[in-house]
């Protein structure tokens, strides 16, 4: 039901725009949560939309570099990466969540399968 697109290999300082589709189901109730995880470690929280798209909230390792945004009338999510780093090498998911966002991936009830984004050095 959640669908992420758009990742890619890309230059260190590059961008990246990355694509959530929803389908099967209305969408835009729901906050929407961006993770990220490497192989071995645990999920990281890299954001989080409210479903009003007031709110918004991002993990210190990329405020001011990353900014979701969503289009509820095309049930669309998308996470613009900039000024990207080899760290931020990995594969990254988008989840829903009913009520109130959280920076917790335990709390989140849909997953992407998603989208492996690689920055070279």
């Amino acid at each position: 039901q959640l669908e992420e697109s758009g990742g890619n290999l890309v230059q260190a300082g590059g961008s990246l725009r990355l694509s959530c589709a929803a389908s099967g189901r209305t969408f835009s109730s729901y906050a929407m949560g961006w993770f990220r995880q490497a192989p071995g470690k645990e999920r990281e929280f890299v954001g989080f939309i409210d479903w009003r798209a007031i709110n918004t909230q991002y993990a210190d390792s990329v405020k001011d570099r990353f900014t979701i945004s969503r289009d509820n009338t095309k049930n669309m999510v998308y996470l613009q990466m900039n000024s990207l780093k080899p760290e931020d090498t990995t594969v990254y998911y988008c989840a829903a969540k009913s009520f109130r966002s959280s920076v917790d991936p335990g709390e989140y009830d849909y997953w992407g399968q998603g989208t492996q984004v690689t920055v070279s050095s």
